[in-house]
């Protein structure tokens, strides 16, 4: 690529995608998929994730947010995947059915 797309934006600069939410850590958990999404709040990270299954042939994801606030990527990682276990535990795939938690 040449010096001058790279200097007025025709190359990547980096591989994140506009609009597209960077993970920062996924896990299995009975059967669901918990991926932890990066949500800057000032210079901490606010906890949030989403939760995902194949029920009946289709690909159901519901998302969470929460007020909790941390201050590293790992600590907002590792709380995001505990709290989708939780929900798990609490809901299991009852969590699909719309409503708010």
């Amino acid at each position: 690529m040449s010096f001058w797309k790279k200097l007025f934006g025709g190359g990547a600069a980096n591989d994140s995608q506009p609009g597209v939410p960077k993970v920062l850590g996924e896990d299995s958990y009975k059967g669901f998929t918990i991926r932890a999404i990066e949500m800057k709040a000032g210079s901490e990270f606010q906890l949030c994730g989403e939760i995902e299954k194949e029920v009946d042939g289709e690909v159901q994801v519901k998302q969470f947010i929460r007020a909790d606030k941390l201050s590293s990527e790992t600590q907002v990682s590792e709380a995001a995947i505990n709290k989708g276990k939780q929900i798990i535990d609490e809901q299991g795939d009852a969590v699909f059915n719309g409503g708010g938690w």
